[in-house]
């Protein structure tokens, strides 16, 4: 008999004690069919294994009603059916590594959710289906998109079968031996799949014509739809509650052009694994481009209305800085919050804002000019989009009493107890806890509902004082996840589809928190999306990926590909202009490219994304952020001036000292790793064969602009403070500015793109914390009137730091740490007049690896070097002449020498005898009397530089 198993709810019997007929009454879809009625039995016996293993069985479709009580297994069985193991791949395909023999393995499907595993197998279902094994084992590009588990089994799913319907169910499948024992049972996960029956390119989210409203939701495996319209943010009743309409996995609806400035949230009726039933979920739409306070309701904006314009905004990328090539590009990171939030020449009700960058006046917009004039081009902005962490109301907000803590001892604890008291309630967080990517954060905003954090957002336009706008994008995992955390979006869409699961279908936590899983399609193409949003529509100038490693290669260059695909005579953007770069580090489930190839530092190279240069930062500082906190490095005393730590015998360290220069010359050369120098041994290597302390190649670039340098960022201590823990205790104030200098002149003189934490260049302190995230904004101060560089402010919040108390407690308690303002005043010169030397040749940003190998050499090098002095020239060509093309018309040749060492040092270089050197014309007009003393005897070619100094000498031209 033919029949349809999902009929209307009015003919279909269910059982009256099911227990989730209640929750799942209102969830059923209408008139669905799972499988080809002519094709299957509609009676069904009695679960037996002679009726699962009868080899002449068809497959039989099940109503609930006719099910007999059953006995559920032990909870230790009944568990496995919380778990995934499975995994759908394809339409006719599910991957399993369990091994059936001479058994059967079955598939089983329940619209209500009722499968229970009891001691004989699974019950409860609506289908069961036979499923033979594939001999032939998984296909390669099943293997390719899933390659941690390339050695499991493959069962072929018949082709019969009704597959979209069946995934809108609680699935599981189970094997069994031949003696009808059942082997183990598990639920699937669905990715591989709904990829393969599913993937869609067309519209999504909110779209606005001149007559309608259509909204647009991919959720493939949802039952039922609906859209609640409200007029305000919050509270209160829909003005519409409309049922969308599937066609493939998308369902959407047209609603009138009124809807236009109003809110809505989706109600999702849909089966989730994490609760095992099905869900009623209630969640913003993925697509949303605008938010209520919280992201409570998904807000209908449509950015292109002319309200939401500043003045100019269609003109903005004509006015934007020059950026002839990427190697040009310098970039400094910033914390929306951190950049005013202490700003007293900031109107109050800005501070902390996105109204602060327009503060022309200001302090901080003083101290960018300063850095943009002397050269800089890139503003990195810490996680701008929504996230959680942080009430968008202010007034809910609490505040510590900072008059109380100005006045407690530097050392005491008593700070960081009143900070953490309230770090959850106050309104300061990096923002590392993404809710929804496509939105700006309306804690930012000087009103979080309506349209406000799009226009002020926009307003920021740091363009117009010549700097480029980077955004920090976290795309590697999301805050929440279930169907009932307020901050689940995606998990509640399409569960089980957006966030990693492992081998036994939980999330993956490795990056931080619910790992995404760009490798499925439409998580790629959302990832894609949004970067086009905040590109197109806010005209950002470059990306920074969090976690990068845990994208997909293929990701990374498709989203290259798209961003620079954008013109400004059809986009309003400039793609070409457009930059990205991000972490590398490759660890967790994707490491060693366990989830495909993924975008890691060395999966990199040819495609001209730069990733963060950490043997630079760990070379120079000395030891890692996971290391002891007193290892030192090249500039901060190793051999040359040791601390207390015990780093082996004097042999010992000034092996470890050459090692590091190696490091730090193979990344002051872009981190090539073709790069060709003489090694400590005095043999000929290139950067892939200088090796890390744990064997990994030290130089894994193969274009400049695929190295990002530096030497401290938002994570871990700031530059100030670690060179205050690992230098030696009685060294002076004066020093410790020194070396600061040191560290970032030997990043900005650097081949590749120079990355700066925002304070480096004031000396700024966080009072040791080395993990500052939630540390409130009293550890996070930025004081651009100089007055202080918050040394000093209380002993860091004991969560990241306590082990440390000891180390740190002695360092804050001596005022002899704490700068002036005439070292931060002197540390701002310094740094300003570092990137206009950067900035005044090109021949300090060679634009390709060639240019980079012929013109940039290094001396004293080998077993001989002189201890702590790093020697490097560039070399350029001259019109008319063999050899070199010329790149310069100003100088011929450059020589940098940095002198790590706490004396004067004489390096005599054979090789740079007889030329025209003098000091650079900016240091030459410096206030920095030591480096004004740097000094070039031209018949011995020997350069006398004072102790933790830079000292850059020019050949000018026609001399």
């Amino acid at each position: 008999m033919s029949m349809s198993i999902y009929s209307s709810l009015s003919v279909l019997p269910f059982c009256s004690n099911s227990p989730n007929l209640q929750r799942c009454r209102s969830h059923l879809l209408p008139s669905t069919s799972l499988l080809t009625p002519s094709n299957y039995s509609t009676t069904r016996p009695s679960i037996t294994t002679q009726n699962l293993l009868s080899k002449n069985r068809k497959v039989d479709i099940i109503c609930c009603c006719s099910m007999p009580v059953v006995q559920v297994s032990s909870p230790q069985l009944q568990g496995l059916l919380s778990c995934s193991r499975a995994l759908w791949v394809t339409r006719s395909l599910i991957a399993w590594n369990v091994d059936v023999g001479n058994g059967s393995c079955y598939l089983y499907a329940s619209r209500t959710a009722d499968l229970v595993l009891t001691d004989d197998g699974v019950q409860g279902e609506d289908v069961v289906i036979n499923l033979e094994e594939d001999s032939g084992g998984l296909p390669l590009n099943v293997i390719e998109k899933f390659p941690h588990i390339c050695n499991y089994r493959a069962f072929k799913v018949p082709s019969t079968v009704d597959v979209k319907s069946l995934l809108k169910c609680q699935l599981a499948v189970a094997p069994f031996h031949a003696d009808g024992q059942c082997i183990s049972a598990t639920g699937l996960q669905l990715p591989g799949v709904l990829d393969d029956l599913f993937a869609y390119s067309g519209p999504l989210g909110a779209v606005f014509t001149e007559e309608a409203v259509s909204l647009y939701l991919w959720a493939p495996t949802a039952q039922v739809v609906r859209a609640c319209i409200y007029s305000d943010p919050s509270g209160g009743t829909p003005l519409e509650s409309v049922l969308l309409e599937e066609d493939n996995g998308v369902w959407s609806v047209n609603g009138p052009r009124t809807w236009e400035g109003c809110y809505y949230v989706y109600e999702v009726s849909v089966y989730h694994p994490s609760t095992l039933q099905i869900e009623m979920c209630t969640t913003n739409d993925p697509y949303a481009r605008g938010l209520s306070s919280d992201g409570m309701r998904t807000l209908l904006v449509n950015l292109d209305c002319d309200t939401l314009k500043p003045e100019g905004w269609d003109e903005l990328a004509d006015e934007k800085s020059i950026l002839s090539s990427f190697s040009d590009i310098s970039i400094y990171e910033l914390h929306i919050r951190d950049f005013s939030a202490s700003d007293q020449t900031v109107r109050p009700d800005f501070r902390g804002g996105y109204l602060a960058f327009t503060s022309q006046d200001s302090a901080g917009i003083r101290h960018l000019k300063t850095l943009s004039a002397a050269g800089l081009t890139h503003v990195h902005l810490l996680p701008t989009f929504q996230f959680g962490g942080v009430d968008d109301e202010k007034e809910k907000w609490e505040y510590a009493d900072t008059n109380k803590l100005a006045t407690l001892p530097p050392d005491s604890d008593e700070q960081q107890a009143q900070v953490t008291a309230i770090q959850d309630k106050d309104g300061y967080n990096w923002g590392y806890n993404p809710v929804l990517w496509g939105v700006p954060k309306g804690s930012y905003a000087s009103n979080p509902n309506g349209s406000s954090r799009t226009l002020e957002f926009r307003k920021m336009a740091l363009n117009r004082i010549g700097l480029r706008v980077v955004l920090d994008v976290v795309y590697n995992h999301l805050h929440g996840s279930g169907p009932l955390d307020d901050n689940s979006v995606l998990d509640k869409v399409v569960p089980g589809y957006y966030l990693r699961r492992d081998r036994d279908g939980f999330i993956e936590h490795s990056a931080c928190e619910n790992n995404t899983a760009n490798e499925h399609f439409m998580v790629e193409r959302l990832i894609l999306d949004d970067l086009l949003c905040w590109a197109v529509n806010y005209k950002v100038d470059g990306f920074r990926f969090d976690l990068m490693g845990h994208l997909m290669k293929s990701t990374m260059v498709k989203a290259k590909s798209s961003l620079q695909s954008l013109s400004k005579e059809k986009n309003g953007t400039d793609g070409s202009k457009i930059y990205l770069y991000g972490e590398g580090w490759d660890f967790g489930e994707v490491a060693k490219n366990g989830r495909g190839i993924n975008a890691s530092q060395f999966n990199l190279h040819g495609t001209g994304i730069g990733s963060f240069n950490d043997r630079i930062r760990d070379a120079v500082l000395g030891g890692s952020p996971f290391g002891h906190p007193l290892q030192q490095g090249f500039i901060t005393g190793l051999s040359l001036q040791p601390n207390a730590q015990d780093h082996g015998s004097k042999t010992a360290m000034d092996q470890m000292l050459a090692v590091s220069k190696d490091h730090i010359q193979v990344a002051m050369a872009a981190n090539l790793r073709d790069f060709v120098l003489t090694s400590r041994n005095g043999e000929e290597v290139k950067g892939s064969e200088v090796l890390t302390h744990d064997g990994l190649p030290v130089g894994y670039a193969s274009c400049p602009t695929e190295t990002i340098n530096y030497v401290s960022a938002h994570d871990n201590e700031t530059l100030f403070d670690i060179v205050c823990l690992k230098t030696p205790m009685e060294i002076s104030v004066d020093d410790r500015c020194r070396i600061n200098h040191l560290a970032t002149s030997i990043v900005a003189l650097s081949q590749g793109i120079p990355f700066f934490h925002s304070g480096d260049e004031i000396l700024r302190s966080k009072s040791l914390d080395r993990d500052s995230y939630n540390s409130g904004d009293w550890f996070n101060r930025l004081d651009f009137s100089y007055e202080t560089n918050n040394w000093g402010v209380g002993l860091p919040p004991k969560g990241k730091n306590e082990k440390n108390w000891p180390l740190i407690k002695t360092r804050l308690a001596d005022p002899s740490f704490k700068p002036k303002k005439s070292h931060i005043v002197a540390a701002v010169e310094n740094f300003s007049n570092i990137l206009r030397i950067r900035y005044s040749s090109p021949l300090l940003r060679l634009r390709t690896a060639n240019a980079i190998q012929q013109r940039v050499r290094f001396h004293n090098t080998g077993p001989s070097w002189v201890p702590g002095v790093i020697v490097m020239s560039i070399e350029d060509g001259h019109d008319g002449m063999p050899g070199l093309a010329q790149l310069d018309p100003i100088y011929s040749y450059i020589v940098v020498v940095f002198n790590a060492c706490p004396t004067e040092v004489t390096a005599a270089i054979p090789a740079l005898q007889s030329r025209t050197l003098q000091l650079h014309p900016v240091q030459l007009m410096s206030t920095d009397k030591l480096v004004k003393s740097s000094k070039y005897e031209a018949s011995s070619g020997t350069f006398n530089v004072p102790s933790r100094t830079t000292s850059v000498f020019v050949e000018p031209r026609g001399i």
